[in-house]
């Protein structure tokens, strides 16, 4: 990832995005910037090596706006977003929820989580296996909170399919895109039903 100067930025038309992932900038600054106009969008890792906050909120929502004020407080650059985003399974009472990233107990350990969630789901039938991927964004402004809420309905699959994606992207059927995980679908096409996507175009909305 490129470095970026904080003293080069304009403070009043730079948004943070709480990130190191370059593709999330993009897809924020596509459905952000036509009702931001004129405002560049970075990703945090672009302007230094910070520490990850600790994402102890209650909600989505809540993480998401830790990480915000985090990004904030780390630049000094008073516009900065975040997303917060996780599996939510109707029949483990919206597990693993907030919890999605670490639910086997180490973070980011894709494989382990989901073979926590086959092994959870095992008995479960196919008409009781909806599940839906949410996603909440938080914006601050100076001292002004913006959000944005969306999801991707679908059900929990029984085997893992698909090379693309990550976290539970393998065993995610999104009803929109029938018999198709969303580990089977092309960037594009995640892009165009995720949950990230309507919540960014929630937060848009109310931009």
């Amino acid at each position: 990832m490129s470095s970026i100067s904080i003293s080069e930025l304009d403070p009043a038309a730079t948004v943070v995005v709480a990130t190191g992932n370059a593709h999330k900038v993009v897809e924020i600054e596509a459905i952000l910037s036509p009702v931001m106009p004129g405002v560049r969008f970075v990703a945090l890792g672009e302007l230094g090596d910070f520490p990850d906050p600790v994402e102890d909120g209650a909600t989505f929502f809540d993480n998401a706006l830790i990480k915000a004020r985090a990004a904030q407080e780390q630049t000094g650059l008073p516009m900065a977003v975040a997303d917060d985003s996780g599996l939510c399974v109707d029949a483990l009472d919206g597990a693993p929820g907030i919890f999605s990233a670490r639910w086997a107990g180490e973070h980011g350990n894709d494989a382990a989580n989901n073979e926590k969630l086959m092994a959870q789901m095992a008995d479960v039938p196919d008409e009781a296996r909806t599940a839906r991927f949410h996603s909440s964004v938080a914006l601050v402004r100076g001292d002004e909170v913006l959000r944005g809420d969306g999801d991707c309905e679908g059900r929990v699959g029984r085997e893992l399919r698909g090379d693309h994606g990550f976290g539970y992207d393998p065993l995610f059927l999104p009803v929109e895109t029938p018999g198709r995980t969303m580990a089977e679908l092309s960037m594009d096409e995640k892009n165009r039903i995720s949950h990230r996507f309507h919540a960014l175009e929630d937060l848009a909305s109310r931009l």
